[in-house]
């Protein structure tokens, strides 16, 4: 009998490419490298995979989506600007039919009232939200208790 790893696909849209330099008094000063970091170690603990992708294009990140209904179990996403625009996203999340963190690293409700409103949140399993990159260890390790049916190991 083989063992299947548990694959949990991280979505960063669409700016994220620019962590640690962009507006670093919401954003902190890690770089999208050490979210992806973050993020391989706490699946690595829990047992599973991951694999990132970063776009600025929402067909781009649609693309992923509906690749990853037959490469991964899971998806932790920060759409970004179009967590508040992209209806396309939602559908899209909602038609590969598998398990979703949303995660901001900002307290988006504390910020200009147009990022209040989430398209994702509505299919999302869980939303974190202004845990900072600490978020994406959090959803990772979400969707591996999910995913795996145990809780992963306190670090």
């Amino acid at each position: 009998m083989t063992h299947h790893t548990p694959g949990i696909l991280v979505i960063n849209g669409p700016n994220l490419n620019l962590l640690g330099t962009r507006e670093p008094s919401v954003y902190g000063t890690a770089t999208l490298d050490d979210v992806v970091r973050l993020a391989e170690e706490a699946a690595q603990a829990a047992g599973c995979t991951t694999t990132a992708i970063q776009s600025n294009h929402e067909g781009e990140l649609i693309d992923a989506i509906h690749a990853a209904r037959g490469t991964a179990d899971g998806i932790v996403i920060n759409a970004g600007a179009f967590t508040h625009t992209s209806i396309a996203l939602r559908d899209a999340l909602s038609a590969v039919g598998l398990p979703v963190v949303e995660v901001h690293i900002s307290n988006v409700h504390r910020r200009e009232d147009f990022r209040h409103h989430s398209y994702i949140s509505g299919v999302a399993d869980a939303v974190i939200v202004g845990a900072g990159i600490d978020g994406y260890r959090l959803a990772v390790d979400h969707l591996a208790r999910r995913l795996t049916g145990h809780r992963a190991a306190e670090a």
